[in-house]
Protein backbone atom coordinates (compact mmCIF):
# COMPACT_ATOMS: atom_id res chain seq x y z
CA UNK A 1 0.00 0.00 0.00
CA UNK A 2 2.94 2.30 0.68
CA UNK A 3 3.99 1.89 -2.96
CA UNK A 4 0.55 3.07 -4.11
CA UNK A 5 0.73 6.17 -1.94
CA UNK A 6 4.27 6.78 -3.18
CA UNK A 7 3.03 6.72 -6.78
CA UNK A 8 0.23 9.13 -5.84
CA UNK A 9 2.82 11.49 -4.40
CA UNK A 10 4.57 11.57 -7.79
CA UNK A 11 1.24 12.17 -9.52
CA UNK A 12 0.49 14.96 -7.07
CA UNK A 13 3.85 16.64 -7.72
CA UNK A 14 3.26 16.45 -11.47
CA UNK A 15 -0.18 18.02 -11.18
CA UNK A 16 1.10 20.79 -8.92
CA UNK A 17 4.01 21.71 -11.20
CA UNK A 18 1.88 21.71 -14.36
CA UNK A 19 -1.02 23.47 -12.66
CA UNK A 20 1.10 26.25 -11.16
CA UNK A 21 2.74 26.95 -14.52
CA UNK A 22 -0.62 27.06 -16.32
CA UNK A 23 -2.22 29.14 -13.57
CA UNK A 24 0.52 31.79 -13.54
CA UNK A 25 0.88 31.93 -17.33
CA UNK A 26 -2.76 32.81 -17.98
CA UNK A 27 -3.75 34.62 -14.77
CA UNK A 28 -2.12 37.90 -15.76
CA UNK A 29 -3.83 38.03 -19.15
CA UNK A 30 -7.24 37.10 -17.73
CA UNK A 31 -7.01 39.60 -14.87
CA UNK A 32 -5.92 42.48 -17.11
CA UNK A 33 -8.84 41.90 -19.47
CA UNK A 34 -11.20 41.76 -16.50
CA UNK A 35 -9.92 45.12 -15.30
CA UNK A 36 -8.39 43.91 -12.01
CA UNK A 37 -6.25 46.62 -10.39
CA UNK A 38 -2.48 46.55 -10.75
CA UNK A 39 -1.99 46.40 -6.98
CA UNK A 40 -4.28 43.39 -6.66
CA UNK A 41 -2.37 41.63 -9.43
CA UNK A 42 1.01 42.38 -7.89
CA UNK A 43 -0.28 41.27 -4.50
CA UNK A 44 -1.46 37.99 -5.97
CA UNK A 45 1.50 37.27 -8.21
CA UNK A 46 4.49 38.76 -6.37
CA UNK A 47 6.46 35.84 -5.03
CA UNK A 48 3.30 33.77 -5.24
CA UNK A 49 3.71 30.07 -4.72
CA UNK A 50 0.20 28.65 -5.18
CA UNK A 51 1.50 25.12 -4.67
CA UNK A 52 2.76 25.87 -1.14
CA UNK A 53 -0.38 27.85 -0.38
CA UNK A 54 -2.66 25.04 -1.57
CA UNK A 55 -0.66 22.36 0.24
CA UNK A 56 -0.65 24.33 3.50
CA UNK A 57 -4.39 25.01 3.34
CA UNK A 58 -5.13 21.39 2.42
CA UNK A 59 -3.06 20.10 5.33
CA UNK A 60 -4.83 22.53 7.64
CA UNK A 61 -8.28 21.42 6.48
CA UNK A 62 -7.32 17.75 6.77
CA UNK A 63 -6.28 18.27 10.38
CA UNK A 64 -2.56 17.56 9.93
CA UNK A 65 -0.87 20.83 10.99
CA UNK A 66 2.50 19.08 11.24
CA UNK A 67 2.44 18.64 7.46
CA UNK A 68 1.44 22.28 6.93
CA UNK A 69 4.25 23.58 9.14
CA UNK A 70 6.75 21.12 7.71
CA UNK A 71 5.94 21.89 4.08
CA UNK A 72 6.11 25.68 4.38
CA UNK A 73 9.31 25.69 6.44
CA UNK A 74 10.88 22.94 4.33
CA UNK A 75 9.97 24.75 1.11
CA UNK A 76 11.73 27.89 2.31
CA UNK A 77 14.86 25.94 3.18
CA UNK A 78 14.78 24.26 -0.23
CA UNK A 79 14.24 27.58 -2.03
CA UNK A 80 17.27 29.20 -0.43
CA UNK A 81 19.66 26.27 -0.46
CA UNK A 82 18.68 24.20 -3.52
CA UNK A 83 17.04 26.63 -5.97
CA UNK A 84 19.69 29.32 -5.46
CA UNK A 85 22.43 26.71 -5.12
CA UNK A 86 21.59 24.92 -8.36
CA UNK A 87 21.28 28.19 -10.24
CA UNK A 88 24.61 29.45 -8.90
CA UNK A 89 26.37 26.26 -10.01
CA UNK A 90 25.30 26.97 -13.60
CA UNK A 91 26.07 30.69 -13.73
CA UNK A 92 26.58 33.57 -11.28
CA UNK A 93 23.20 34.64 -9.91
CA UNK A 94 22.86 38.45 -9.67
CA UNK A 95 22.11 39.54 -6.12
CA UNK A 96 21.98 43.28 -6.61
CA UNK A 97 20.50 46.09 -4.58
CA UNK A 98 16.93 45.24 -5.51
CA UNK A 99 17.18 41.57 -4.54
CA UNK A 100 19.07 42.47 -1.38
CA UNK A 101 16.29 44.90 -0.46
CA UNK A 102 13.65 42.20 -0.84
CA UNK A 103 15.72 39.76 1.22
CA UNK A 104 16.59 42.19 4.02
CA UNK A 105 12.99 43.37 4.29
CA UNK A 106 11.63 39.83 4.17
CA UNK A 107 14.02 38.45 6.81
CA UNK A 108 12.60 40.40 9.81
CA UNK A 109 9.07 39.52 8.68
CA UNK A 110 10.06 35.87 8.63
CA UNK A 111 11.59 36.25 12.10
CA UNK A 112 8.28 37.65 13.37
CA UNK A 113 6.40 34.75 11.74
CA UNK A 114 8.87 32.31 13.28
CA UNK A 115 8.21 33.82 16.69
CA UNK A 116 4.49 33.27 16.23
CA UNK A 117 4.90 29.58 15.41
CA UNK A 118 7.67 28.88 17.94
CA UNK A 119 5.13 27.46 20.40
CA UNK A 120 3.68 25.20 17.70
CA UNK A 121 0.41 27.01 17.17
CA UNK A 122 -1.04 29.82 15.08
CA UNK A 123 -4.62 31.02 15.62
CA UNK A 124 -6.88 32.78 13.14
CA UNK A 125 -6.01 36.29 14.33
CA UNK A 126 -2.31 35.55 14.02
CA UNK A 127 -2.96 34.14 10.56
CA UNK A 128 -4.72 37.36 9.59
CA UNK A 129 -1.75 39.30 10.94
CA UNK A 130 0.63 37.30 8.75
CA UNK A 131 -1.47 37.92 5.65
CA UNK A 132 -1.53 41.65 6.52
CA UNK A 133 2.25 41.60 6.82
CA UNK A 134 2.52 40.30 3.28
CA UNK A 135 0.26 43.07 1.99
CA UNK A 136 2.48 45.57 3.83
CA UNK A 137 5.58 43.93 2.31
CA UNK A 138 4.28 44.46 -1.24
CA UNK A 139 2.98 47.97 -0.51
CA UNK A 140 6.26 49.20 0.98
CA UNK A 141 8.32 47.77 -1.87
CA UNK A 142 5.98 49.40 -4.38
CA UNK A 143 6.23 52.73 -2.53
CA UNK A 144 10.04 52.59 -2.39
CA UNK A 145 10.49 51.54 -6.01
CA UNK A 146 7.56 53.49 -7.45
CA UNK A 147 6.57 50.41 -9.47
CA UNK A 148 5.18 46.89 -8.89
CA UNK A 149 7.76 44.67 -7.18
CA UNK A 150 9.77 42.47 -9.52
CA UNK A 151 8.89 39.28 -7.70
CA UNK A 152 7.76 35.82 -8.70
CA UNK A 153 5.21 35.70 -11.47
CA UNK A 154 4.81 39.46 -11.88
CA UNK A 155 6.78 39.10 -15.11
CA UNK A 156 3.57 37.61 -16.47
CA UNK A 157 1.94 41.04 -16.05
CA UNK A 158 4.41 42.72 -18.37
CA UNK A 159 4.10 39.95 -20.93
CA UNK A 160 0.30 40.06 -20.71
CA UNK A 161 0.23 43.84 -21.19
CA UNK A 162 2.59 43.65 -24.18
CA UNK A 163 0.58 40.85 -25.77
CA UNK A 164 -2.71 42.71 -25.25
CA UNK A 165 -1.31 45.96 -26.70
CA UNK A 166 0.01 44.08 -29.73
CA UNK A 167 -3.33 42.38 -30.33
CA UNK A 168 -5.22 45.66 -30.02
CA UNK A 169 -2.82 47.32 -32.46
CA UNK A 170 -3.53 44.53 -34.95
CA UNK A 171 -7.26 44.83 -34.40
CA UNK A 172 -7.49 41.39 -32.80
CA UNK A 173 -10.27 41.01 -30.26
CA UNK A 174 -8.97 38.16 -28.10
CA UNK A 175 -11.66 36.43 -26.07
CA UNK A 176 -11.08 36.10 -22.36
CA UNK A 177 -12.78 32.72 -22.10
CA UNK A 178 -9.71 30.65 -22.97
CA UNK A 179 -7.47 32.38 -20.42
CA UNK A 180 -10.08 32.07 -17.68
CA UNK A 181 -10.62 28.40 -18.47
CA UNK A 182 -6.91 27.64 -18.30
CA UNK A 183 -6.60 29.57 -15.03
CA UNK A 184 -9.36 27.42 -13.54
CA UNK A 185 -7.88 24.22 -14.96
CA UNK A 186 -4.46 25.12 -13.56
CA UNK A 187 -5.98 25.92 -10.17
CA UNK A 188 -7.89 22.63 -10.17
CA UNK A 189 -4.66 20.72 -10.93
CA UNK A 190 -2.89 22.47 -8.04
CA UNK A 191 -5.71 21.65 -5.63
CA UNK A 192 -5.98 18.00 -6.71
CA UNK A 193 -2.20 17.59 -6.59
CA UNK A 194 -2.07 19.13 -3.10
CA UNK A 195 -4.81 16.83 -1.84
CA UNK A 196 -2.94 13.81 -3.22
CA UNK A 197 0.32 14.93 -1.61
CA UNK A 198 -1.16 15.64 1.80
CA UNK A 199 -3.36 12.55 1.89
CA UNK A 200 -0.49 10.31 0.78
CA UNK A 201 1.80 11.60 3.52
CA UNK A 202 -1.03 11.34 6.05
CA UNK A 203 -1.59 7.70 5.11
CA UNK A 204 2.10 6.84 5.14
CA UNK A 205 2.81 8.57 8.47
CA UNK A 206 0.39 8.69 11.40
CA UNK A 207 2.89 10.05 13.95
CA UNK A 208 3.28 13.83 14.26
CA UNK A 209 7.09 13.70 14.29
CA UNK A 210 7.19 11.65 11.08
CA UNK A 211 4.64 13.91 9.41
CA UNK A 212 6.78 16.93 10.28
CA UNK A 213 9.93 15.32 8.91
CA UNK A 214 8.23 14.28 5.67
CA UNK A 215 6.82 17.78 5.32
CA UNK A 216 10.25 19.33 5.83
CA UNK A 217 11.97 17.01 3.36
CA UNK A 218 9.69 15.30 0.86
CA UNK A 219 6.88 17.86 0.58
CA UNK A 220 9.19 20.84 0.99
CA UNK A 221 11.26 19.65 -1.96
CA UNK A 222 8.26 18.57 -4.03
CA UNK A 223 6.38 21.86 -3.75
CA UNK A 224 9.59 23.81 -4.46
CA UNK A 225 10.49 21.73 -7.49
CA UNK A 226 9.08 24.30 -9.91
CA UNK A 227 11.34 27.02 -8.48
CA UNK A 228 14.34 24.71 -8.63
CA UNK A 229 13.75 23.96 -12.31
CA UNK A 230 13.06 27.66 -12.97
CA UNK A 231 16.34 28.71 -11.35
CA UNK A 232 18.23 26.07 -13.33
CA UNK A 233 16.64 26.88 -16.69
CA UNK A 234 16.95 30.65 -16.23
CA UNK A 235 20.57 30.28 -15.20
CA UNK A 236 21.27 28.38 -18.43
CA UNK A 237 19.62 31.14 -20.45
CA UNK A 238 21.26 33.94 -18.48
CA UNK A 239 19.74 34.55 -15.07
CA UNK A 240 18.25 37.96 -14.44
CA UNK A 241 17.88 39.78 -11.15
CA UNK A 242 14.11 39.40 -11.46
CA UNK A 243 14.49 35.61 -11.43
CA UNK A 244 16.51 35.69 -8.22
CA UNK A 245 14.08 38.21 -6.74
CA UNK A 246 11.26 35.77 -7.40
CA UNK A 247 13.01 33.08 -5.37
CA UNK A 248 13.72 35.48 -2.53
CA UNK A 249 10.18 36.85 -2.62
CA UNK A 250 8.74 33.35 -2.36
CA UNK A 251 10.50 32.95 0.99
CA UNK A 252 8.55 35.85 2.47
CA UNK A 253 5.34 34.79 0.74
CA UNK A 254 5.42 31.33 2.30
CA UNK A 255 5.98 32.60 5.84
CA UNK A 256 3.29 35.28 5.64
CA UNK A 257 0.60 34.67 3.04
CA UNK A 258 1.03 30.88 2.90
CA UNK A 259 1.21 30.25 6.64
CA UNK A 260 -1.32 32.95 7.46
CA UNK A 261 -3.94 31.66 5.04
CA UNK A 262 -3.56 28.09 6.31
CA UNK A 263 -4.00 29.27 9.91
CA UNK A 264 -6.96 31.50 9.05
CA UNK A 265 -8.79 28.61 7.38
CA UNK A 266 -8.21 26.45 10.44
CA UNK A 267 -5.97 27.25 13.43
CA UNK A 268 -2.71 25.29 13.36
CA UNK A 269 -1.43 23.50 16.45
CA UNK A 270 0.97 20.62 17.00
CA UNK A 271 1.51 18.79 20.27
CA UNK A 272 5.32 18.97 20.32
CA UNK A 273 6.49 22.45 19.38
CA UNK A 274 10.14 21.40 19.72
CA UNK A 275 9.78 19.60 16.40
CA UNK A 276 9.75 23.02 14.72
CA UNK A 277 12.58 24.74 16.60
CA UNK A 278 15.53 23.27 14.70
CA UNK A 279 13.91 23.64 11.24
CA UNK A 280 12.89 27.25 11.97
CA UNK A 281 16.46 28.16 12.90
CA UNK A 282 17.78 26.41 9.78
CA UNK A 283 15.23 28.25 7.64
CA UNK A 284 16.26 31.67 8.94
CA UNK A 285 19.93 30.70 8.68
CA UNK A 286 19.41 29.62 5.05
CA UNK A 287 18.30 33.06 3.87
CA UNK A 288 20.95 34.71 6.04
CA UNK A 289 23.61 32.45 4.49
CA UNK A 290 22.52 33.34 0.96
CA UNK A 291 22.62 37.05 1.82
CA UNK A 292 26.06 36.72 3.42
CA UNK A 293 27.54 34.80 0.48
CA UNK A 294 26.29 37.43 -1.99
CA UNK A 295 26.94 40.52 0.12
CA UNK A 296 30.45 41.41 -0.99
CA UNK A 297 30.43 40.44 -4.68
CA UNK A 298 26.79 41.17 -5.46
CA UNK A 299 26.16 37.71 -6.87
CA UNK A 300 26.15 34.02 -5.94
CA UNK A 301 28.94 32.14 -7.71
CA UNK A 302 29.86 28.47 -8.00
CA UNK A 303 31.56 28.35 -4.62
CA UNK A 304 28.47 29.81 -2.99
CA UNK A 305 26.31 27.31 -4.88
CA UNK A 306 28.36 24.40 -3.53
CA UNK A 307 28.10 25.75 0.01
CA UNK A 308 24.31 26.12 -0.28
CA UNK A 309 23.84 22.59 -1.69
CA UNK A 310 26.12 21.13 1.01
CA UNK A 311 24.12 22.94 3.69
CA UNK A 312 20.90 21.43 2.34
CA UNK A 313 22.36 17.91 2.39
CA UNK A 314 23.42 18.44 6.01
CA UNK A 315 19.90 19.59 6.85
CA UNK A 316 18.35 16.49 5.25
CA UNK A 317 20.78 14.26 7.13
CA UNK A 318 19.92 15.98 10.40
CA UNK A 319 16.18 15.69 9.76
CA UNK A 320 16.33 11.99 9.02
CA UNK A 321 18.82 10.97 11.70
CA UNK A 322 18.49 13.31 14.67
CA UNK A 323 15.78 13.32 17.30
CA UNK A 324 15.73 17.08 17.73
Amino acid sequence: MVIVWGVLILVGVGLIVWGSETFAEHLGAAAIRLGVSSFALALLLAGAEPEELATGVTASLRGVPAIAFGDLIGANITICLVALGVGALVTPLPFGRRVMRYALFGLPMSIIASGLIWDGKVNRWQGLLLVSMYILYIAVIWWVERQPPSLGETKELTEAHEKLDKQQAQGINHRIGKDLLLVLVGLAAIVIGSVLLVESVRQIAQVEETQTKLGLTLLGFATSFELITLAWSMARRGATEATVAGVVGSFTYNMTMGLGTAAFVRPLRILDAQLLHFPILVMLASLTLAIALAWKQGYLGKTAGKILIAAYLLFIFACLNLNY
